[in-house]
């Protein structure tokens, strides 16, 4: 099996994690159980789950001049991602406040910092594009610059991946370059219609698994092991970047080796911390119900 060449596009967060019996009301104050610094963001997730999972990744994003920056940096190397393509911009990194109850389920807000900066593709970067097999894109970097690095993928025939969250509206030349939409079913009864000209539209489904949807409407169901839920953070992520690893070797291969990564980042709190690497995942994979039916 080759190992694909996966270019992420994207976001590079410290998150900044609390964790409660329960989420506070409007104008309520609560006692919280536990505070911890993680470092996240939808791009450098994706990036770290692809590295774990056996891919090789360059991850293009940029980082601030703060204290957070250097452990945002090590987070990624620590995983194997090359970092050639992170830039560093003046000012403060990203950050997310995440708040996660007793049942796993969370809130986030993000403040985009040196991700709200990234501007581009630059000349390296347009290189790496052209050279990967997969570009792998979210929307926590400025839209512009998703536009173009997708465009320039295009016309190389790099296949894109993209999980356009947060759910935003997208102009149609951007859609008409997607291969490939990682969706959950809030992004997809946002975008609706949108997602009808995307090729393959892969919508997670939580503990029953994932969907996919083929360009002849064709549709699968994927389903994944089951679990002890901690803390959902990241399983989206996770989710994505497992199958750009798998992608080439079809959709459901591809969904079931995904849907059993999603999985397993559940059982521990935070996002990059909770990311498993690719023997885990295999082994999930393996025990798992991982059926598919039409």
């Amino acid at each position: 099996m080759t190992t694909p060449l996966i270019a992420v596009l994207g976001s590079i967060n410290m998150d900044l994690v609390t964790t409660t019996d329960r989420r506070p009301d409007p104008g309520e104050t609560i006692l919280g159980r536990a505070f911890t610094m993680v470092p996240g963001g939808k791009g450098a997730n994706q990036a770290i789950a692809a590295s774990r999972a056996g891919g090789r990744v360059l991850f293009l994003g940029a980082i601030g001049t703060d204290v957070l920056a250097p452990q945002l940096r090590a987070v990624l190397t620590e995983s194997g991602v090359d970092t050639t393509g992170l830039r560093t911009v003046e000012g403060p990194s990203g950050i997310a406040a995440i708040v996660v109850d007793s049942g796993g389920e969370n809130s986030i807000i993000v403040v985009g910092g040196a991700n709200a900066r990234l501007t581009g593709p630059s000349a390296a970067d347009r290189t790496a594009v052209a050279a990967a097999d997969i570009l792998l894109c979210q929307l926590e970097v400025p839209i512009p610059t998703v536009e173009e690095a997708v465009r320039h993928a295009r016309d190389n025939g790099t296949t894109v991946i993209l999980n356009p969250s947060p759910a935003q509206r997208l102009s149609r030349e951007l859609w008409n370059c997607v291969d490939v939409a990682v969706v959950n079913r809030g992004e997809a009864e946002n975008l609706g219609s949108a997602l009808d000209g995307v090729p393959h539209l892969v919508t997670t489904l939580g503990a029953d698994g994932a969907r996919h949807r083929g360009p002849d409407g064709a549709a699968i169901t994927v389903t994944g092991p089951s679990v002890d839920v901690v803390d959902t953070t990241g399983a989206g992520d996770t989710f994505a970047g497992a199958l750009a690893v798998r992608w080439s070797q079809g959709p459901a291969a591809a969904i079931r080796f995904a849907c059993a990564a999603g999985a397993l980042a559940t059982t521990t709190l935070g996002a990059s911390a909770s990311i498993p690497w690719r023997a885990e995942i295999e082994a999930a994979s393996a025990t798992g119900s991982g059926g598919a039916h039409h």
